[in-house]
């Protein structure tokens, strides 16, 4: 949840002082994008949409902050709003548009929208993350797959192994790669990479339904489910197959230890592919992409959106200028290409998507069924309940002093708390999977 502070800015300050440009007054032909697109593949793919906005004749200042997940931009961009220099762009995704929009900051987009047909035009789930409160308050970019396995095809290739689909095959690949003295499984300490592990064991041991009970509704019942303890056992157990010491590096130091083949297999979100693909190593020539162990028919999702603060509405026809644009078909496909990702609109060309992507298109088409919503890509719940599972989750995987019957129980009992104490409010009402 945003802070109890900015709660009450929101409240007590007008949209116009919360929306000046950092300079005073800004151009109203150019925008400032908060954003935190900073690998190679991230800028490659932003830059795309930079040139297309150029071309009708609109400035992209743009504010790249560091940091996987959008750590960093969530931190600046709170202080940005109370310090009264909001951009007029920023990067929102699953849960906080909602918390940001009943601040009253953000501004409709309803008749781009309309415009766009996007309700038809768009797949239900990513037409639902865009709307709260009965208006449309984001414009949707593309839709991440998270739960990816990448493997050194040469490697495999070598050793004649195929890339596994069960965790019983996973084991005997890992074997086999341990005793050809290679490591298996790349992998970070660092916080966000080891829950984006865990989510994706969560997803393999239950199937969507229960990872939405445990994630979306987050009913106590399921908290104290044998599934999860099963998924918090396995998470522990994968460190075997990892590097030693593990250390904690950002996500794209881990992509490079995998291309240069210090290790075989890396489970990441489909940002991994875009990053490669920009490195020059090729989708299914270097590297070959698969489903995590027993979620092959599971999609584990992550939406990139844009929201628009409304500050005093003088940048509004450039907002709704740069909104118009990446929900068309043409920046859909380009950026999403090389983003890595797959487009939010249903009639995106299979014939022009690597195997990855088509994979990804072609499950998620299948629908709310099998659709899982990322909660550490804040597409499930709230920020105080990402952040406190998130953070138990990285305590449990680096302490083996730690059970994983223990760190269950941890769990359980902060949503509980953080439920008593009414935090975690629900903004997930367009919820196309209830």
């Amino acid at each position: 949840m945003i802070d109890r502070a900015l709660a009450r800015a929101g409240r007590g300050i007008s949209c116009s002082l919360l929306g000046l440009s950092l300079m005073g007054a800004a151009r109203a032909d150019a925008l400032q994008v908060l954003h935190w697109w900073t690998s190679a593949g991230e800028r490659k793919a932003a830059n795309t949409l930079v040139t297309r906005l150029a071309a009708e004749g609109i400035d992209w200042r743009d504010a790249a902050i560091p940091g996987g997940a959008g750590v960093g931009a969530v931190k600046v961009l709170k202080s940005r709003v109370l310090s009264g220099t909001s951009p007029e762009v920023m990067q929102l995704i699953g849960f906080s548009v909602g918390e940001w929009a009943e601040l009253g900051l953000l501004l409709p987009l309803d008749s781009v929208a309309l415009a766009g047909n996007w309700g038809a035009q768009m797949y239900p789930t990513a037409w639902a993350q865009a709307q709260h409160g009965g208006h449309v308050m984001a414009a949707p970019l593309g839709i991440h797959r998270v739960n990816n396995l990448y493997y050194n095809r040469k490697v495999f290739n070598r050793l004649g192994i195929a890339p596994p689909k069960t965790w019983g095959e996973f084991e005997r690949v890992a074997k086999q790669l341990k005793q050809a003295g290679i490591t298996p499984l790349a992998q970070s300490s660092e916080a966000w990479q080891v829950a984006t592990l865990f989510e994706t064991l969560v997803l393999a041991e239950s199937g969507p339904g229960y990872y939405r009970e445990l994630f979306v509704q987050k009913n106590p019942a399921a908290f104290a489910d044998a599934r999860l303890l099963r998924a918090l056992t396995r998470l522990k157990a994968l460190k075997q197959w990892m590097p030693q010491p593990l250390a904690e590096k950002p996500w794209t130091e881990v992509t490079r230890q995998f291309a240069d083949g210090d290790a075989a297999m890396f489970i990441m979100g489909d940002w991994v592919k875009g990053e490669l693909n920009a490195w020059g190593v090729a989708t299914d020539d270097g590297f070959g992409c698969a489903a995590v162990p027993e979620t092959g028919n599971y999609h584990l999702y992550s939406i990139d959106t844009f929201a628009m603060f409304a500050a005093d509405y003088s940048h509004q026809a450039a907002q709704e200028k740069l909104a118009q644009l990446i929900t068309a078909a043409p920046a859909q496909a380009e950026y999403n290409q090389i983003k890595g990702s797959i487009s939010v609109l249903r009639t995106a060309d299979p014939a022009k998507m690597d195997s990855c992507a088509r994979a990804s298109a072609q499950t998620f088409a299948r629908g709310a069924a099998v659709q899982a919503p990322s909660f550490v890509h804040r597409m499930a719940t709230d920020e105080t309940s990402k952040d406190a599972i998130i953070a138990e989750v990285r305590r449990y995987f680096i302490d083996d002093r730690i059970s994983a019957a223990d760190s269950q129980r941890r769990i359980g009992a902060m949503m509980q708390a953080l439920s008593k104490q009414g935090k975690g409010k629900d903004y997930g009402a367009q919820d196309p999977h209830r």
